[in-house]
């Protein structure tokens, strides 16, 4: 049974959650406002589940926050520098919202708003839809939007969809910070993390890509085998001092061996306390692991409880970041009429 719930108001409209479980002891909640993830409990080794996921109770509190927490996130995710690129021949300025450069769809991206909501009860599944206008926040065309959460006993699958009136860039990221060990049970620099990636992109001071690709072998972006994730956090390069202040830790994309409409793996991480292990698949190139290193007690998170720095980890599927600028990234190029896919599955067990 999917369970309906109020959750607050966005600009004087009611906002609901709902409410998923399936036969594996997975259950989620996810909500209207921003098509979101609030909630994601799982089965630990001694038996309890906890609540992995960042987040907070109501919507006005996710309106508030800048966080983005189990957000869907467009028309861009990501960073483009200055906001601008060229598409066939025409130069665009999209809204810019982190300083001089653009961010995640801008200041009025798909995730500050209510979507319209489809429940499936036989599929156990929730589609959320949304239209986003031609010229909004600069971009061209408009878009029919889907972001569906389908859970089962194999796990938890996300699909993203969006299909445009005219050639844009489409890029949609799904925000969720993660915390195996429970979303308030401290920072997650133990929990250990493995990536399938022989390359990653590096950025500057205002965490844009150098346009450089480059091997992970002797970085501290080497997370081809599972190994903490705060294992080698001293010895990464000072990055981003302009966009986060006092920010430390990961927030760059690796690039995996995907890109297609199958699903390969991007992500395996593994919490010694509890048990709990997450098996990540997508069909996108890249994966962008931050590692919430601007988080501080002055996020009140579910429950009123603090988020401290480094109090969960986001694994963003996507194409690269700033991809318009750069022709040698995957493109984010979507033709009028076609159909843009972005799929995730996360998958949970207990070793």
């Amino acid at each position: 049974m999917i369970i309906k719930e109020n959750f607050g108001q966005v600009n004087g409209e009611p906002a609901h959650s709902w409410r998923l479980s399936s036969a594996s002891g997975v259950s989620i909640r996810v909500t209207d406002f921003g098509a979101r993830l609030t909630e994601l409990h799982v089965p630990g080794r001694d038996g309890q589940t906890a609540d992995i996921v960042l987040g907070f109770d109501d919507a006005e509190s996710y309106l508030a926050s800048p966080t983005y927490f189990g957000a869907t996130v467009g028309r861009y995710g990501n960073r483009i520098s200055r906001g601008k690129f060229n598409l066939l021949g025409t130069d665009y300025q999209v809204d810019c919202n982190e300083k001089l450069n653009h961010l995640h769809g801008g200041r009025n991206g798909w995730d500050s708003r209510l979507w319209s909501t489809e429940v499936d009860e036989k599929n156990n599944s929730i589609t959320f839809r949304t239209t986003s206008a031609d010229g909004e926040m600069g971009f061209p065309g408009s878009c029919e939007i889907e972001s569906i959460y389908h859970l089962d006993e194999n796990g938890l699958r996300i699909v993203m969809r969006a299909v445009p009136s005219k050639t844009t860039v489409i890029n949609m990221v799904h925000h969720t910070y993660y915390n195996l060990a429970g979303h308030a049970s401290g920072n997650v620099l133990n929990q250990h993390m493995r990536l399938p990636a022989n390359f990653y992109i590096p950025v500057d001071d205002e965490l844009m890509p150098t346009g450089e690709i480059l091997k992970v072998s002797e970085t501290p972006f080497d997370f081809r085998t599972l190994r903490p994730i705060g294992s080698k956090l001293d010895l990464l390069p000072s990055t981003g001092s302009e966009v986060f202040e006092g920010g430390a830790g990961y927030d760059h994309n690796w690039c995996l061996d995907a890109g297609s409409t199958l699903l390969i793996p991007a992500a395996e991480i593994y919490d010694p306390s509890s048990g709990r292990r997450l098996m990540l698949s997508s069909t996108e190139p890249g994966v962008q692991m931050y590692t919430g290193g601007y988080l501080n007690e002055k996020t009140i998170g579910k429950g009123g409880k603090p988020y401290c720095q480094f109090a969960g980890f986001t694994l963003e599927t996507q194409k690269f970041p700033d991809s318009p600028r750069y022709l040698h990234y995957p493109t984010t190029t979507v033709k009028a009429g076609e159909t843009y896919l972005h799929e995730m599955l996360m998958e949970f067990s207990i070793v």
